[in-house]
């Protein structure tokens, strides 16, 4: 009787200090919003939650897109919310979101949010995990390894690979083509940016590691030593090298920060762990997706194949670089569904100065689906950008790589890597939804992923020529948008 008394009283004691601090949180929450401001400040419309501490979290949890549309809706561009603790301000459409993409790193800092994502995964001493200044030298020294030289190399690499991977997909089937075109992307990008050392390194299974690296972040940190090896082993081999290799390593290899010091080992291992898995989702999910979409609408997908064929020959002989950019259908089909589908939830960034609050975000999926910038904005339309700019003068209306600071740099490899895997698909097999599923999108994770991403193929009876691989001869050249019309931020 006396552990059933002393039970009752330690749950009523729980009960009431729970509801004395859920007092306490709505007072003070009452008392930030209610106090007055002084003349010259001003303070975003407040969407407000009776739930203490979670906010508003369970809602946008489930569905973020609807929340945040929703809320665009009854307060306009530009609104805070709370969730966990934290206010959340978010800045919609695309003179809205000009102050998050054109805003200055004292005063939008990203380094304290995603620090604690990207350290565990790079490692330390590289991306956030250093001082804006230092992150930005580290993001030069790798764009000037993605030039057109090099592009014109990974075309007939890219295609080989993918030609490879596809062998085991036989005549038939219906396959998980997100998990495939996940791995795809790894093993592709590996060789391309990383070089034939490493590549060779790499099967499936490794490729699977870095998917686990990349999809967990930090709860599978313990894969980054046996990830890291790899690169010293090609760090050190490329340095006893009496022979110098032009891939993206030895770019490194040979840069220099602004004070004359070289990069170390570590720092060279996580900028090429950073490059390979800062576009691996981006890539495999934009990749995935068009898939989906040719295998919905038939005849857009024989088109693509038939543009090919006008473009390259009638007998499909190797792909080359400037043929690929003149295959304007494909071009428009993956921009239409970097738009549609594939893009971020949101970025997010500490507010320092110009917002009184503790997380500033803009979501590039929000602005994309906007009735205000676009016609049909939910449509799936490979003909949108065959006029002029359907959001012409709205400069982050279509930004699915990201702008101003936060601008992808491997974008145009990106689209390179993406329309030669689908030019080489489109050859090898053809598409079908199963019993006409299309895949319903999973809006919770960051990147828009498929889920149940399974898709019937058949093998094609046309096989184009196996290309050879390149030489590493050519002149560089400024890397220009690879996707027809393109945005360039």
């Amino acid at each position: 009787m006396e552990q059933v008394t002393g039970g009752s009283v330690l749950s009523m004691l729980l009960v009431a200090c729970a509801f004395t601090l859920s007092l306490v949180y709505l007072f003070r929450l009452a008392a930030n919003h209610l106090a007055p401001l002084p003349a010259s400040a001003k303070s975003p419309p407040y969407s407000f939650s009776p739930i203490p501490f979670l906010g508003h979290a369970i809602a946008f949890g489930k569905s973020p897109i609807e929340f945040l549309e929703n809320a665009y809706e009854k307060y306009g561009p530009v609104f805070s919310f709370t969730m966990v603790g934290k206010t959340f301000t978010y800045l919609v459409g695309s003179d809205a979101a000009a102050l998050f993409f054109n805003s200055k790193n004292e005063d939008l800092n990203a380094e304290d949010i995603y620090s604690r994502l990207t350290t565990p995964v790079f490692g330390k001493g590289v991306a956030y995990d250093v001082p804006n200044p230092v992150f930005l030298e580290q993001k030069k020294m790798l764009k000037s390894g993605l030039y057109i030289a090099h592009f014109r190399q990974h075309v007939s690499i890219i295609k080989k690979e993918t030609k490879a991977y596809f062998q085991s997909w036989g005549e038939s089937g219906e396959k998980n083509l997100f998990e495939a075109l996940s791995e795809l992307s790894i093993l592709t990008a590996s060789h391309c940016l990383h070089g034939k050392e490493i590549r060779s390194q790499l099967n499936e299974k490794v490729a699977q590691l870095y998917a686990d690296l990349d999809g967990g972040f930090s709860h599978a940190a313990w894969l980054l030593p046996e990830i890291k090896n790899i690169f010293y082993k090609a760090i050190q081999k490329h340095k006893q090298s009496e022979e110098k290799v032009d891939d993206i390593l030895q770019t490194l290899l040979d840069s220099t920060y602004k004070d004359g010091r070289p990069l170390t080992d570590d720092e060279v291992a996580g900028m090429l762990i950073g490059l390979l898995l800062a576009g691996q989702h981006t890539s495999s999910t934009t990749s995935a997706w068009t898939g989906f979409f040719l295998a919905r609408d038939k005849t857009l997908q024989k088109n693509c194949y038939l543009e090919q064929k006008a473009v390259c020959g009638e007998d499909l002989p190797p792909l080359n670089f400037d043929q690929l950019k003149d295959l304007n259908l494909l071009d428009r089909c993956i921009k239409e569904n970097t738009k549609t589908l594939t893009s971020y939830t949101y970025y997010d960034e500490n507010g320092q100065n110009s917002l009184d609050c503790s997380r500033v975000c803009v979501s590039p999926t929000v602005n994309q689906r906007l009735k205000d910038s676009w016609v049909n904005c939910l449509d799936f339309n490979s003909d949108r950008y065959l006029q002029d700019s359907p959001v012409s003068g709205e400069k982050f209306a279509y930004v699915p790589f990201g702008a101003g600071h936060h601008r992808c740099i491997g974008e145009n490899f990106a689209y390179v890597q993406i329309k030669t895997i689908w030019s080489t698909m489109l050859c090898l097999f053809e598409f079908d939804l199963i019993d006409g599923y299309f895949p319903t999108v999973n809006f919770t994770t960051m990147i828009h992923t498929p889920e149940n991403p399974v898709i019937r193929s058949s093998s094609m009876g046309d096989q184009p020529a196996t290309p050879e691989m390149p030489d590493s001869s050519g002149e560089e050249e400024e890397a220009g948008p690879i996707l027809q019309s393109s945005v360039v931020v």
